[in-house]
Order: C-alpha cells, then structure tokens, then sequence
C-alpha cells in the first residue's frame, strides 16, 4: 500500500467543491434522476441509486434537496431518458483526459465535448484510446485532520482500502468498485471527514507538467469540460506542481 500520491493534484482539485457547489448539485441531482428512472425509487432494491445518494450526501447535498430529485423523478411519466457516455482524449502535455457524461440527448453532447477539446488545444480519441491508463475504483477524499502517513495507512487497512494516497492537507483512499459502501460506512465510522466519495476512474501513473503555460492549459480544458452540464466527472493524470495549481486556480 502506498503512501505517497500519483494523483496529488487530483486529490487536491476535489477538496475545492465549494466553488461550484450549485453546479455540482445540479449534477447530482441529475445522477439521483436517472438511477430513479432506471430502476426506481426504492434505494434498498436500487443499487445504482444508492450510489448516487451516497455520492451525493458525501458532496453536503441536503437530505430534502436529495429527496425531492428522487421524487421529482418517480412522479414523471415519459419523457426522454438519460445515458451515460464516456469520452476518451488529450490534454496539452500529452496528458490522459477521461469524460463520464450523464446526458438525455447524445446527438447535443457529443459535439460540445469534442469543440471543448478542440478549442482548449486538446484532442478528443476513439474509445479506448486513453481508458487502458487509468483504473474503475472506489475514490474517497477526505480531510487529513492531522494525522500522519503511517496512521493513515494503517487506517486505509483497517477500513478494506487497497491504497492511502496522502497530500500535504487531503487523503485520497482508493478501495474496489464493489466495496464502495463498505468502505465508506467503515470510514464514516472512523468520523473520517469526506469531501467527496465515488466511483471514478484512477490513472496509474501520472505525467509531470513541467511548464506553467502548459499547466495553464490543461486546467483550462478541465474546467471549460466540467462547466457542461452534461458533464459529471473529469479524470486526468496530469502532475502539476502545488505552487502551480494554487496560483493558476485562485
């Protein structure tokens, strides 16, 4: 089990939600949607919505604002369905880009997220093109609250999780996709303080950025590719200096 990130920056880019907290509760709320509609309301018969509500009550979503989308989404009849797409592509620097999409119109999605690659100086791939660099696992942040690495370390073991990848302020903890609610409740039961908790995608190494233009522009691909709506996640293995990523994301 490692102690020391090979995903540092990524780490540290989902302890900062705050800033978009209205955007990413929209987000959610469309996740909560579509698990309702694929499989109901009833989350104990609902594997895919209990993620969903997981996920979102570990992003401070308010239990009434989660309950309204599950019932705005089991009281409407009809209506298009969404579908979840994943685009595959490169950022400036050669950087590896994945894009999980939660959309009800493909036709709309599609051209938005290659003209967003296209005008941020990146490259959109064929499918498969850059998924084989990174990993599906279970992905916790959460506070590092003063503990230090071997302590962390222990705790990840203690909890099921099959790496601690700890920064200077926030821990990642990265355990099995079908783990996913054993590890979190353990680590609730720990008062681990969670900034977020998913399943997501997790690169196995990473590519040092090395110019700050280039940083740069990598940040700004991710940021313009996590402002559409239909877009959920971003995952990328860049490694850009700490120094870097706080003066180009203040």
């Amino acid at each position: 089990m490692a102690g020391h990130s090979h995903s540092a920056n990524i780490a540290a880019r989902k302890g900062a939600v705050d800033k978009k907290r209205a955007k990413i509760f929209s987000k959610l709320s469309r996740a909560l949607m579509s698990a309702v509609r694929l499989g109901g309301p009833d989350a104990d018969s609902n594997l895919k919505l209990k993620y969903a509500i997981e996920k979102a009550r570990a992003g401070n979503m308010p239990r009434d604002t989660i309950e309204r989308a599950i019932k705005r989404a089991a009281g409407e009849k009809g209506g298009d369905g969404f579908e979840e797409l994943t685009y595959e592509g490169y950022a400036p620097g050669g950087v590896a880009v994945m894009v999980s999409c939660l959309t009800d119109n493909r036709h709309r999605t599609s051209p938005d997220i290659k003209y967003i690659f296209d005008r941020c100086n990146g490259n959109i791939g064929a499918p498969g093109s850059v998924g084989f660099l990174f990993n599906f696992r279970a992905i916790f942040v959460a506070d590092r609250e003063g503990r230090d690495e071997d302590a962390w370390v222990e705790l990840g073991l203690e909890v099921g999780a099959e790496d601690v990848l700890v920064e200077q302020d926030v821990v990642t903890i990265v355990a099995p996709p079908t783990e996913f609610l054993a590890v979190k409740s353990a680590l609730e039961g720990k008062n681990v303080k969670l900034h977020s908790a998913e399943t997501g995608y997790m690169p196995q190494n990473t590519v040092p950025v090395t110019d700050k233009d280039e940083a740069r522009r990598v940040l700004k691909l991710i940021e313009a590719l996590e402002d559409n709506d239909d877009v959920q996640n971003v995952y990328a293995n860049y490694d850009i200096p700490d120094a870097w990523l706080a003066e180009l994301e203040s």
